[in-house]
C-alpha cells in the first residue's frame, strides 16, 4: 500500500499494474497470518470494470479467467485463499 491510499484503492491500483485490468465494487472479505515474518494477507472480491490481461511479467508468470470449479490449482482448505474461491467468505 502507498501511503495515503486505502486497502481498497491498493487492490484497484495493483490489480491495474499487474494485469491491465480494471476493478470495480471492491470488497474485503477477510484475512490470515502469511508465512513471511510479520506479513498479513488481505482477502479482497472485486468485479471486473475494463481491460485486456497483460500481464506486467516481472510480477506475475501467467493470469486467466476460471470458473470455480475449474480452477487449476486450489489453495489448501482452511485458507483464506481457499474460502474466497468456494465462496465461503
Amino acid at each position: 500500500m502507498e501511503a495515503g491510499e486505502t486497502a481498497e484503492q491498493a487492490v484497484a491500483r495493483e490489480v491495474l499494474e499487474e494485469t491491465g485490468i480494471r476493478v470495480k465494487n471492491i470488497r474485503y472479505r477477510g484475512s490470515q497470518s502469511w508465512p513471511f515474518p510479520s506479513q498479513l494477507m488481505l482477502a479482497f472480491t472485486a468485479e471486473y470494470d475494463s481491460g485486456e490481461l497483460k500481464l506486467q511479467e516481472d510480477e506475475l508468470s501467467d493470469a486467466g479467467w476460471f470458473d470455480r470449479d475449474e480452477c487449476p490449482a486450489t489453495p489448501p482448505p482452511g485458507s483464506v485463499a481457499y474460502k474466497l474461491i468456494n465462496g465461503d467468505v
